[in-house]
């Protein structure tokens, strides 16, 4: 298939390959949770005193005082020493997007020299990595450098084991030392207090007594590639960027629609078996597994989970699947477009709010015209998404993402909610002030005896929405692979927060005049309606006719993150997270600080890497082809023969044409003189982006035109096909 001498030896090692030994499953039961330091191993270890301050915290966030905090250190370092770990960390979640770790030794010594162990409440409670090393938006500068991090009783702490030995992890959240939060989980934190708070008022309102505490759940799916160890590592771009650059399009791609839920490849699935099996152990709820629409693409979805765990074991099963793959020999890539010309990666967030007592209050039941608490957590959410669509985008803005966005595989960058045709017809009901009924599945009978009869669904599902309702959830599909799941968490959870306080109080003023309670919602909700509506769309997201009906509606459209990113500086936007309490002003600041840096610092590593390959990998190698094609005429001349040099001309053409391209990249790279960072990424989204794609559109074609045997980058053939 290849002469490269490198590619060559990388399909040998791959075809060669034996296969991975795996041992069989364990029982769930003797798996499950065995690495965390669960409600349930602490009712065992702690005093009844310590136990009910630690499930009530968990509970409803109530306060923990340091005299429980020393007890559930004592148990949670001997529970971890058991289970092989000398060392524990503070992990957090800084505003990267990774997760971060500092190991410390569970070891001191006492006066006489001897070594002892020793985690004390204090250690518990409190760490300080450096605040000023991380990214912060200026909140620190370089000389003001403490910051803290502090256990999250919440999250529970787990054991991550790795070939070199065990450690005990403490979820935590980080803070600077004037107390502004430097990461991701103190927002979502807030932000789920906030809409709790707001929630408790409309429900109480609506006359229920009994109003335990409300959470937002989440449940993410997960999308990446494989690619075999040995063909990721000959390529610069995936190792450095996490995409490939350059690639000319395989004979075949994803149009046979034949890789999508196809039988898992045998050694694919070994590496899930292995995932999973640590995932358990982790206590995270693995339930999906199956190929993706594009070659070499795989999805994992787990089962939902509170918001703030599910977060936290987002970032762990990403780490468990990128880890995992280097041990069967693959790099999993989490990049949204990995691949030119085929399908990228998302990170579908399906989201909803419930408690103990009331249950999900995303649920419509069977009757969802009946269900007045439903109607109104449903409105705001529809409230939410048109006033801060722009938001929405915002947090899920990346470089990445900005390749998928739009394009037919993902949703469009124009934030709308799908309903579905049962729930938009009681929508459309309330617009006309009345609410009698609502449209019923049905049944599917297929006429065949063998086929039973099921139940089905009372409408359809809309995959190009972006923000879509799945019967029981709204499902956020423009999030990211490579994303963290806590910005498009913040933002839901504060937009729905906003959206409660203002049904609260049109609700109260209605009751006032009409004690009927489902008037009363029907008249705040036909407000709602007749405000909002413009965001409520059922149609083909993916056509032109749905861009321009959007901007008759006064949707944003926001194609790249230079376009949405500054909306994280609108009035509307600050007044919504600092009404709520979830972020300051200046938090919010930070944030936007942050990512652009990490936007405009993504591009310049893709412009470097562009140039770089271009000159010192493709022009060798087409030069060289271009050498040999020019002696292999001139021998044939010799011999009389005129051969075609239609392919030398092409291969000519397109090396002066890539070099070119590089070179006035490169002078755009060299540009600095911006005045503001709104600016900086303009110029990265549309010139620089447009230079790296002139570039490789010169590369991809000499790939075409060069002898296999001389091409010397791994083709998208073998990545995608070769496992």
């Amino acid at each position: 298939m290849s002469g490269n001498e490198s590619r060559a030896e990388a399909v040998f090692q791959i075809t060669n390959r034996k296969p991975a030994s795996v041992s069989k499953p364990k029982s769930l039961k003797k798996t499950w949770a065995t690495d965390v330091f669960t409600l349930e191993r602490m009712e065992e270890a702690l005093s009844k005193k310590a136990y009910k301050a630690i499930k009530n915290a968990v509970e409803t966030g109530a306060a923990i005082d340091p005299a429980t905090a020393d007890v559930v250190a004592a148990a949670m370092k001997d529970w971890a020493m058991s289970k092989g770990a000398n060392y524990f960390s503070h992990i957090f979640y800084p505003m990267t997007g990774a997760s971060a770790e500092k190991h410390d030794g569970f070891i001191i010594s006492d006066a006489s020299g001897k070594a002892i162990t020793e985690f004390t409440g204090s250690l518990l409670i409190k760490g300080e990595p450096d605040g000023s090393s991380f990214p912060n938006g200026s909140i620190r500068v370089t000389n003001a450098a403490r910051g803290y991090t502090a256990w999250d009783p919440t999250s529970p702490a787990y054991i991550m084991h790795t070939d070199n030995g065990a450690t005990l992890c403490i979820p935590c959240i980080f803070i600077s030392w004037s107390g502004e939060s430097l990461d991701k989980k103190v927002p979502l934190l807030r932000s789920n207090a906030a809409m709790n708070e707001a929630a408790q008022k409309v429900l109480k309102l609506m006359g229920e007594d009994d109003v335990a505490t409300l959470n937002s759940s989440c449940g993410a799916e997960q999308e990446y590639f494989l690619v075999d160890a040995n063909f990721a590592n000959l390529r610069p771009d995936l190792v450095l960027a996490g995409r490939t650059l350059f690639g000319a399009p395989a004979a075949k791609g994803q149009e046979f629609d034949d890789h999508y839920f196809g039988a898992i490849p045998p050694r694919v699935q070994v590496y899930m078996q292995d995932v999973e099996d640590q995932l358990y152990r982790l206590g995270i709820p693995a339930k999906t597994r199956h190929n993706e629409v594009a070659p070499g693409q795989f999805e994992i979805a787990p089962y939902y989970e509170a918001a703030n765990v599910a977060a936290d074991h987002q970032q762990l099963l990403m780490t468990v699947l990128k880890n995992t793959a280097k041990k069967h020999g693959f790099v999993c890539l989490m990049h949204e477009k990995p691949f030119a010309g085929i399908n990228g990666s998302g990170k579908h967030v399906n989201w909803s709010v419930g408690n103990s007592t009331q249950g999900n209050l995303l649920d419509p039941g069977k009757t969802p015209h009946e269900n007045l608490n439903f109607l109104l957590f449903c409105g705001a959410v529809i409230r939410g998404v048109h006033l801060y669509g722009p938001l929405l985008r915002a947090v899920i803005a990346s470089a990445g993402n900005d390749h998928r966005l739009g394009a037919n595989e993902a949703p469009p960058a124009i934030l709308s909610v799908y309903l579905g045709s049962q729930i938009e017809g009681v929508f459309d009901q309330i617009k006309k002030g009345k609410l009698d009924n609502a449209d019923e599945g049905g049944i599917m009978d297929m006429g065949l005896s063998q086929i039973l009869p099921f139940a089905k669904d009372a409408g359809d599902r809309n995959r190009t929405s972006p923000f879509a309702f799945t019967g029981n959830r709204f499902e956020f599909r423009a999030v990211g692979s490579d994303q963290s799941v806590t910005g498009p968490l913040i933002a839901m959870n504060t937009m729905l927060a906003d959206s409660l306080n203002w049904i609260a109080d049109e609700l109260a003023k209605a009751l006032k005049k009409n004690k009927d309670t489902t008037k009363a919602v029907i008249t705040v909700l036909k407000k709602l309606m007749k405000e909002h509506e413009a965001a409520v769309f059922g149609g083909d997201g993916y056509s032109a006719e749905w861009h321009k009906e959007a901007k008759k509606r006064g949707l944003k459209n926001l194609p790249t993150t230079a376009d949405a990113l500054p909306y994280l500086k609108d009035k509307a936007i600050k007044a919504l997270f600092e009404s709520t309490g979830v972020l300051s002003p200046v938090e919010l600041e930070s944030r936007f600080e942050v990512y652009a840096e990490q936007y405009i610092l993504s591009i310049a590593v893709e412009a470097k890497l562009v140039a770089n390959m271009a000159r010192t990998t493709i022009y060798p190698a087409a030069t060289r082809y271009l050498s040999d094609l020019a002696l292999a005429a001139a021998s044939a001349t010799e011999m009389g023969v005129d051969l075609d040099d239609t392919v030398a001309k092409n291969v000519g053409k397109n090396i002066n044409g890539m070099m070119k391209a590089v070179a006035k990249l490169e002078k755009a790279m060299a540009k600095d003189n911006f005045k503001t960072e709104e600016a900086h990424m303009k110029f990265c989204a549309k010139d620089i982006r447009a230079l790296m794609d002139e570039v490789r559109s010169f590369a991809d074609a000499l790939e075409a035109d060069v002898a296999d045997d001389m091409w010397p980058l791994p083709t998208y053939q073998e990545m995608l096909f070769i496992k």
